[in-house]
């Protein structure tokens, strides 16, 4: 792993090279009046990038700053195919989960509570289609660490009641955020996060201690014959992760041949 970050800081540096170069070609072949003009500019051609520059400073001068203007206020309540608003995200999160499911399950740091993985304008009903009447329904999913369930409701925002629940076992969502940053913790805590924490020093000169450190993207595991310890046998049933890991503004780190099983909280190692 230790390697792998040095073989692409190479890259950056050379990549910056040959963008230095690049820049270079390419101002000496769009320069105007560079052939077959005398050292005095006096020939045609040097008239020519006298103009061509003269038209330049024109349309740079015409050039207006550009203004950014403030997003419009977002209301309450979306309409029709409107993207869901805040408001309406945060209260059907609240309607989707009675106090005695919430009691009952578990999110990924192991508080009550079912991990939140996101909500998502439902699709309308086929006889609503065309309906400019139809209710506005918001899709919310959650993964419970408790029993390793993923829960899905639906949720009428004109009503306010859940029209229906849906429980899946071993189906795997990509995972959120909060679950990226937990993995990511708890890989930096495992003895098998001394690479990367290694790996990591080299390329910034600081000791790795948080999530926060770098940028993140992940992939769900399914265990496959033969291809993982025993420890991540369950993986698919549990919900376990691959990391993909960055440097932020700096390089990746090459931590792929490890996986986290968040519902165990268990760190391994890929076979091969």
């Amino acid at each position: 792993m230790r390697t792998t970050v040095r073989r692409h800081l190479g890259k950056v540096v050379a990549g910056t090279a040959i963008a230095v170069a690049a820049t270079a070609m390419m101002v000496g072949i769009t320069l105007p009046g560079t052939a077959g003009a005398d050292d005095t500019g006096g020939g045609k051609a040097g008239q020519s990038a006298q103009q061509a520059a003269g038209q330049q400073q024109g349309d740079t001068a015409a050039v207006q700053p550009g203004v950014v203007e403030e997003a419009p206020a977002e209301g309450e309540k979306g309409v029709g195919r409107d993207p869901l608003t805040d408001d309406e995200i945060a209260r059907v999160e609240k309607i989707a989960l009675n106090r005695q499911q919430f009691n009952a399950s578990q999110d990924v740091d192991g508080d009550r509570g079912p991990q939140s993985l996101g909500v998502d304008l439902a699709e309308p009903e086929a006889d609503e289609v065309d309906d400019a009447r139809a209710p506005r329904r918001a899709e919310v999913s959650f993964y419970d660490y408790k029993t390793d369930t993923l829960l899905t409701k639906t949720v009428n925002l004109d009503t306010g009641k859940v029209e229906s629940t849906g429980t899946q076992q071993g189906v795997q969502p990509p995972l959120s955020s909060a679950e990226q940053n937990e993995a990511a913790s708890l890989l930096i805590a495992d003895p098998l996060g001394a690479d990367l924490k290694a790996d990591f020093k080299d390329a910034t000169g600081k000791a790795l201690t948080s999530p926060d450190q770098l940028q993140l993207a992940s992939m769900v595991y399914r265990a496959a014959p033969g291809a993982q310890s025993a420890v991540l046998d369950k993986c698919g049933e549990h919900r376990c992760v691959r990391l993909l890991t960055k440097v932020r503004n700096g390089p990746w780190i090459d931590t792929r041949s490890l996986v986290v099983d968040l519902s165990t909280r268990k760190v391994a190692r890929l076979a091969g």
